[in-house]
């Protein structure tokens, strides 16, 4: 009798060159482009542009459900919503404590789960926890008192409900209007998926374990190690999670790259966040398509939206990127291959 070796047929390393269907993705990045760029105009015209972070976590809502009807989606994106802006709202409250370079790691963790198991449960897509592990890790690294906490909190809403009437507002075309109807009409009735608990806890023992590895060596920018695990988990099964991980090293990479060339010139605002919205709308145009060459924007989006809220040196930062990333892909990789092992030794033997 023979088994097949729990290693074999990992993913063909052509898998990271697939491109997927257009599918309509230039309304996604129209609607992302003006959720997230309307409300960085309006911080930068009453001159508080240190919230522009906070205000694109809120924007982040657009992103899902780009291909449900605008109700459905709209109900979507408001259970997304809540959990963005609670991100924020617990990381500012991380951001508070002496400690908070320790803290953030449960926490992060614990909503991690929270969150994962919310998206399985309400069928968000994109699923798993990225975008709130990106928020919270981000906002607790950013010192503050409480006032600051509150405005990142508030800030976040705010952006949170102008993404959602920016998601409403294509009702205003009859044929929008007619094709809600007919999704109505032709909806069957589902049920809610049941919570993974497995999943979850999985999912928030890996991005903890990302993010106390840079924790522990020291290093600046731990959340984006948890961030790259979050982002790679973000799939089903092992297979597709080794895939999407090579997507966000290579991708990563390359974004750096782009942002090198758009760091080196100091730029006025309203140019950066022209820069940011192109960026982000070509973002979506991708992410579905292929996430390694949707993070060639992806990257340089984050550090250059980073740098406009918060100016730091250019070279640790874009070096830090490169290395924290490599840190969470690489406990991505170690947490599939495990349970890839598992699975294919489970198989019954054959012959």
């Amino acid at each position: 009798m023979t088994r097949t070796h729990p290693m074999a047929e990992l993913p063909h390393p052509r898998r990271l060159f697939d491109l997927g269907p257009h599918n309509g993705a230039h309304r996604v990045a129209i609607r992302a482009g003006i959720s997230v760029g309307v409300p960085l105009l309006i911080l930068w015209s009453i001159g508080h542009v240190e919230l522009a972070l906070y205000s694109t976590f809120g924007a982040f809502v657009s992103f899902y459900g780009r291909s449900h009807s605008h109700v459905i989606r709209a109900r979507l994106q408001s259970g997304v919503a809540i959990g963005m802006v609670g991100a924020v709202s617990v990381g500012a409250a991380v951001s508070l404590s002496e400690q908070r370079e320790w803290l953030v790691l449960p926490a992060t963790a614990a909503y991690a789960a929270v969150i994962t198991g919310a998206a399985q449960r309400f069928g968000w897509k994109p699923t798993g926890a990225l975008f709130p592990v990106f928020a919270l890790s981000a906002t607790a690294s950013i010192p503050g008192g409480e006032a600051d906490a509150l405005l990142a909190a508030g800030t976040a809403a705010a952006s949170a409900a102008f993404a959602l009437i920016v998601c409403l507002s294509g009702l205003v075309r009859p044929a929008a209007r007619e094709f809600e109807r007919r999704a109505r009409a032709s909806a069957a009735p589902t049920r809610p998926e049941r919570l993974r608990i497995s999943a979850a806890v999985g999912a928030g023992l890996v991005v903890g374990v990302a993010g106390l590895i840079p924790t522990s060596l020291g290093l600046d920018y731990p959340y984006w190690a948890m961030v790259a695990a979050a982002a790679a988990l973000a799939t089903s099964g092992p297979d597709e999670q080794l895939v999407r991980a090579g997507h966000r090293l290579t991708g990563t990479i390359a974004g750096v790259g782009v942002a090198w060339l758009i760091m080196a010139v100091d730029l006025p605002p309203l140019v950066t966040i022209a820069i940011i919205c192109v960026l982000q709308m070509c973002a979506e145009l991708f992410v579905v398509r292929n996430y390694g060459l949707a993070l060639v924007f992806v990257t340089p989006l984050a550090l250059v939206m980073l740098d406009f809220a918060h100016p730091q040196p250019n070279l640790t930062l874009l070096l830090a990127r490169i290395l924290e990333t490599a840190i969470g892909v690489a406990v991505v990789i170690a947490a599939a291959l495990a349970w890839r092992w598992t699975e294919r030794s489970r198989e019954p033997t054959a012959g």
